[in-house]
């Protein structure tokens, strides 16, 4: 199979990780005879460095042209600490998913044996959960129109503004995904307060008659904060709309032990992207310690997601999980005091992949 790739490294630890989750991807293309080829772009602060825009043209022509793009991560300290700046990285990342058409962020949420001890919560209530979020990405607060801010600056304001459609396009999604797992979906909204949430709750109702197999449930968000840390195995899969997915995957993350450990893929309408949760961590730029896992299993998704090909992400699976049973890690994840670079753990992955 041919698979054609866009990698855009993005700003602070990015190059770093897709440097190790590119070379996975090869050894399992060679693995499997699959003819691969890809194309560096630039996004982020770097392109703003460069080019002046988060997003360049150029970088979205060849996102358009590729069968998936694999992403880093964008963030520099220096917009961060700057509320003043106009031009953002972020801007870049909310241009990217608009003009890509990227409705639905997947983010599975799954404990690993042997970091159950580094989770915030009791092992008894994380060991063994296994969950999917799927969070709509192109509509809500980020981009409602208006938004502004009155001009003596005492006042600002957000829309969240969705449609019929964006709401049917993602629930339809979280049900197909749904029957593919445990038969259980749980539509997360504030429809006792917001007219947006009463429109997903009112479309969610209907679109529910067309899937009798699978058990629904609707719960406002503040009670599903409450529960994925009281009972996070309650849950198969959750949907909701992009403020308060952007949220809850974030507080879920945590279940896991370590943000650097869960991939993610946002679904698109013209190319797909597959990219770690976590950000750029500037402080860990260029000193070789950040962890590849999260953007190694992103590349797993990317397998399974944009090309269908299950075998290849489930051995990118198998050797993450032999990487940390014999307890090859970075810092972050580090057993008994011992660490690995970040090239050491990427290659040791690759290494195992070659020899399965």
């Amino acid at each position: 199979m041919k698979l054609n790739i866009a990698i855009l490294p993005g700003d602070g630890i990015g190059p770093e990780i897709i440097t190790q989750a590119l070379e996975v991807t090869k050894a399992i293309c060679t693995k499997f005879n699959h003819e691969l080829t890809y194309k560096e772009a630039l996004v982020g602060a770097i392109a703003i460095d460069k080019t002046g825009n988060p997003y360049p043209q150029e970088t979205h022509n060849l996102c358009m042209d590729s069968d998936a793009v694999l992403f880093g991560a964008i963030g520099d300290p220096k917009y961060d600490n700057n509320p003043s700046a106009k031009v953002r990285p972020e801007q870049g990342l909310l241009k990217m998913r608009k003009e890509l058409g990227l409705y639905a962020n997947l983010r599975p949420i799954n404990t690993f044996p042997s970091l159950i001890h580094k989770s915030p919560l009791r092992p008894d209530l994380v060991e063994g959960a296994d969950f999917m979020c799927v969070r709509e990405l192109t509509g809500g607060l980020y981009f409602g129109r208006p938004q502004g801010r009155s001009e003596d600056g005492n006042t600002a304001y957000d829309t969240c503004v969705y449609t019929r459609e964006e709401i049917e396009r993602i629930v339809r999604l979280a049900y197909k995904l749904a029957g593919q797992r445990n038969k259980k979906l749980t539509i997360v909204d504030k429809a006792n307060v917001l007219c947006s949430s009463r429109l997903w709750r009112q479309v969610s109702q209907e679109i529910e008659k067309e899937f009798p197999d699978i058990e629904t449930e609707y719960m406002f968000v503040d009670n599903a904060a409450m529960q994925i840390i009281q009972w996070p195995k309650r849950f198969d899969v959750l949907v909701t709309e992009n403020l308060f997915g952007d949220i809850l995957t974030d507080e879920a993350s945590v279940i896991t032990g370590s943000l650097g450990m869960l991939p993610s893929a946002s679904i698109g309408i013209h190319t797909s992207v597959f990219e770690p949760i976590h950000g750029s961590y500037p402080q860990a730029a260029g000193k070789n310690i950040a962890n590849p896992l999260a953007t190694i299993l992103s590349a797993a998704l990317m397998f399974e997601y944009a090309f269908d090909l299950k075998k290849e992400g489930a051995l990118i699976r198998k050797a993450v999980d032999a990487s940390m049973e014999q307890k090859i890690v970075t810092e972050d994840i580090a057993f008994d005091g011992k660490a690995y670079s970040t090239f050491e753990v990427g290659n040791w992955i690759v290494d195992y992949i070659k020899n399965s």
